[in-house]
Order: C-alpha cells, then sequence, then structure tokens
C-alpha cells in the first residue's frame, strides 16, 4: 500500500511539473504579444486548465486519453514498481529539459518512461506470445507524434492565410486592437486543449497504479477525487511558470503578433480537440511548436528561424528513447534494491 502511496504523489508531482515545464505552451505568444503580463498569463491559463475537468467530467462524460494510456501497455506486465520507475525516469528528463529551457513533450517522457520500465520488466518486445504494449493504443500515438505538429502547422497556415486575406482592407489600429482582444478567448482555448489532454495523462497512470494493485478493475471504477487531483496540479503547476522555455516559444521560433498569436493559438487548441475527441495523446508542445511555424512561414519561410525549430526536433526525437532507456535503468536499480 505504501508503494502505491508513493506513486499516486509521483503522479501529481510529475502533473505538478508538466504546468511549469509546459505552461510556457499556454502563455508564450499571448505574453510576448504583450497581451497579458506573465503574471496575468499563468492565472489565466491555470483557471482554464482547470475548467478542461468541468468540460470532460460533465459534458462529456468521459476522458478517453486516460484510457488510452492506462492500457498503453497490457495489464499482465503491469507492476507497482514498473510505474514507479516510469514515473521517476518522466520526472527526471522534465526538469532536466526544464532546466535548459527545451521545450520536450511531458506526455513522450511519461510514455516513453511507462514503456521503457515494462520492457525491462518483461525482458522484451514478447512473452510467451504477448505483446507487451498494446500496439492497438501504442501505433495511433506514434504516429501522432509526427502528424499533431504538422496538422497544427496547417491549420495555423489557412487561418493566418483567411484571416489577412478577410482583414486586408481594415484600419491596422483597430484591427490589432481586436486581434488583442481575441487572443484572450484563443489562449484560454489552447489552454482547455493543454489541461484536457495532459491532466488525463497522469490520470491514467494513476488509474494502472490503482488497477495493478488490485483496488478498481476497469478504468470506468476510477475514483473521482482522480481526476480533480490531477487537473489541480496542472492548473498549480501552470501558475509556477516555465520562464525558461517562454523565451523559446514566443520569440525564438519566429516574431509574433496579437493576429499571429491568435491564429496559431487557435490552431494549436483545434488540434488538441481534435485528438482528444479520437482518444489519441499527443504533445502540446508539439502541436503548438507546429502552429507557431506555420504561422512564421506565411510571411516568408525565413521568417521561421528553422536553427531552433530543428534543434527542438532533435529534442522530440530524443526524448521517447532516452526516457525509455532511463525508467529501465531506474527499473534494475530498484529490482536490485528490493
Amino acid at each position: 500500500m505504501t508503494l502505491l502511496y508513493i506513486i499516486i504523489v509521483l503522479a501529481l508531482v510529475f502533473d505538478y511539473i508538466n504546468g511549469f515545464h509546459d505552461a510556457a505552451i499556454s502563455i508564450a505568444t499571448i505574453v510576448s504579444t504583450k497581451v497579458l503580463t506573465p503574471f496575468q498569463a499563468v492565472l489565466w491559463a491555470a483557471i482554464f486548465n482547470f475548467a478542461a475537468f468541468f468540460i470532460f467530467n460533465y459534458f462529456i462524460g468521459e476522458f478517453k486519453i486516460g484510457t488510452t494510456i492506462a492500457h498503453f501497455v497490457s495489464r499482465d506486465f503491469i507492476s507497482l514498481p514498473v510505474i514507479l520507475s516510469g514515473l521517476i525516469a518522466a520526472i527526471t528528463w522534465n526538469l532536466l529539459t526544464w532546466w535548459f529551457g527545451i521545450p520536450s513533450s511531458s506526455s513522450h517522457t511519461l510514455l516513453g518512461g511507462f514503456v521503457g520500465a515494462a520492457l525491462a520488466h518483461a525482458g522484451g518486445w514478447v512473452v510467451k506470445g504477448e505483446n507487451v504494449v498494446d500496439y492497438g493504443y501504442v501505433l495511433p500515438t506514434f504516429f501522432f507524434i509526427v502528424l499533431a505538429p504538422a496538422i497544427g502547422m496547417f491549420v495555423a497556415l489557412v487561418i493566418t492565410i483567411l484571416i489577412v486575406n478577410i482583414f486586408q482592407r481594415s484600419n491596422p489600429y483597430r484591427a490589432e486592437g481586436w486581434f488583442r482582444r481575441l487572443q484572450l478567448l484563443s489562449s484560454a482555448l489552447l489552454s482547455l486543449g493543454h489541461g484536457g489532454n495532459d491532466a488525463q495523462k497522469v490520470l491514467g497512470i494513476i488509474a494502472a497504479a490503482l488497477m495493478a494493485h488490485g483496488d478498481i478493475q476497469s478504468f470506468k471504477e476510477l475514483p473521482h477525487w482522480v481526476p480533480i487531483a490531477c487537473f489541480s496540479a496542472i492548473a498549480l503547476g501552470t501558475m509556477s511558470g516555465g520562464w525558461r522555455i517562454v523565451k523559446t516559444m514566443g520569440s525564438r521560433i519566429t516574431k509574433v503578433s496579437p493576429l499571429e498569436g491568435v491564429c496559431a493559438e487557435t490552431a494549436g487548441a483545434v488540434t488538441l480537440f481534435l485528438t482528444q475527441y479520437l482518444g489519441i495523446p499527443v504533445s502540446t508542445t508539439h502541436t503548438i511548436t507546429g502552429a507557431i511555424v506555420g504561422v512564421g512561414a506565411t510571411k516568408r519561410m525565413s521568417a521561421v528561424r528553422w536553427g531552433v525549430t530543428i534543434n527542438l526536433i532533435w529534442a522530440w526525437i530524443l526524448t521517447i528513447p532516452v526516457s525509455a532507456l532511463l525508467a529501465a535503468l531506474v527499473y534494475w536499480l530498484l529490482h536490485f534494491i528490493l
């Protein structure tokens, strides 16, 4: 029972870290355009991070992404040490990337850690004819590592071109005033998508731990306190801010105006809502980065700082294998100690 409590606490710690690691995702453009101050922006984002709980719990009535995460590894290979090892690896990688200001994916860190620890526990991809991971859940997630930023970029490109053409005869001063107001709405939508997407991943991990311990038999039996705790933790983490990453997301990829901020945030939100409807966990970081690149590319390709973007892509590529290897090492160390 003690190990289960440790896992739940660590899962919520990861959720909190996810919030301040990814706070830049929700607030980078609205801070860089000076629509809100940093403090106002994190408070605004945190409110809508938590508001996502009410949407998914009362209006939608299900947590599809949480279900996917809980079943990412075949049930026979999920144990409390596996989940603990994955969480330790995910927290470690998240803190390292936060320290160096790299907007890596908290989602893929968690998934890589979970899978890496499970493989270390099982000793291979297939054991006695049974797959360690459930490919019905894993493959769509891996496809969307590439698809999510591509969709975000394409949607941002389309929205930006449409808006620029519709408002090309408008008074620039008045138009900018309207887009500064609209950015409050677009950033709120992005924060809803961020909270709904990322809090559910931790929710799924806690559900897997409760099933492994025998407290519940299926995801549908998940206690009501779990989603409340998960959405609260990510909201509190967002309020703590992720200032090291704000600069990268808000200005180093491309300079963003209020109009472009609205387009990028709306595109990111649309992509997140689509993937949540499909029940596919994606990286909010990858999604909004793709959207920002799409917005920058509408001006000219040179407006995007491709050197920074390529460095981010390398960080994304390395996240899952590094997290998986780190989780495997942690699992073997815990196995030796325990």
